[in-house]
């Protein structure tokens, strides 16, 4: 089966023949499997929002190719809106776009330019604000008495509402307190794992990638510079710090430990992962002891 994603030596050049004219993606191959979480990182002007909008189609590539579920999405510049559904982009800061009278409307709008008939709208305006933890007499309210993790969840659920076959999310708990950004990636998460869609997550919170993320892809100034399994990114630890990135916490206590001389793994990248390995370092020392 073909990735849902495959990028072909994708390069993107802002202003292309001027004299301020800026390489943002520069050579870029990789492919997203069906089904897969994927977390993007990188420091800030390294290309992943760029790199994003080109799944949707609001970026054209300079060169290179985008094939969606195998087609070249651009074969017929015609045809892009269909693969506008098929993945859908909720933006960093998303209800900032919010408009219409009622959040069931606004959540409604991209089932209606879809031309679905008003029963199936009905339908998936319900089953999106139940993913997104909304309760249906919010419905009928006015998006604008909501507070700002009810606007995010709103925002997300328009675009969750299309189904589309990637959910491509730029930073969806920016701004968000710690019980708001739990709210909104724990409903993220569980609308991954129920659905099987496939979700691309951009973050600059490297505890968010390593929680949710299955891969993980590296930018550095325009070029990929990593894509691995979570676990051996974050044992790279000391490369992303390199980068200009930060790591977990965690991870910063067990690069230092392992500075100190004790003998632990580098790849711990999580809180429940840390405390396995204390236990069973423990649970080891304990028997050597009794031996």
């Amino acid at each position: 089966m073909a990735p849902i994603i495959q990028v072909e030596h994708l390069t993107y050049i802002y202003g292309e023949g001027m004299p301020d004219a800026t390489r943002a993606l520069d050579d870029i191959s990789f492919s997203i499997e069906r089904g897969e979480f994927l977390g993007v990182i990188g420091p800030t002007g390294c290309g992943k929002s760029t790199l994003i909008t080109h799944f949707n189609g609001l970026n054209r590539p300079t060169s290179g190719r985008l094939l969606i579920d195998g087609e070249d999405m651009w074969a017929d510049p015609k045809q892009i809106r269909k693969y506008r559904f098929k993945v859908g982009l909720v933006f960093q800061y998303p209800e900032y776009q919010l408009f219409e009278e009622t959040v069931r409307k606004d959540i409604a709008f991209g089932p209606r330019n879809m031309g679905l008939p008003e029963e199936e709208i009905a339908k998936r305006v319900v089953e999106a604000a139940r993913f997104c933890g909304l309760d249906e007499e919010m419905l009928d309210r006015s998006p604008f008495e909501l507070s700002g993790g009810q606007k995010r969840r709103v925002a997300i659920a328009g675009v969750i509402a299309m189904r589309p076959e990637v959910l491509v999310l730029d930073e969806p708990a920016a701004g968000l307190d710690p019980e708001g950004r739990e709210m909104i990636l724990g409903q993220v998460r569980r609308y991954h794992k129920e659905t099987g869609t496939t979700v691309v997550l951009v973050s600059h919170s490297m505890e968010d990638i390593a929680k949710y993320a299955d891969r993980v892809l590296v930018l550095q100034a325009g070029k990929l510079a990593m894509l691995d399994t979570t676990a051996n990114i974050f044992a790279r630890a000391q490369e992303l710090v390199e980068y200009g990135l930060s790591v977990p916490q965690v991870t910063k206590i067990f690069l230092r430990l392992r500075q100190m001389g004790v003998d632990v793994p580098v790849d711990v990248y999580t809180v429940k992962y840390a405390r396995d390995v204390i236990l069973k370092a423990l649970a080891e020392r304990g028997g050597a002891a009794h031996a």
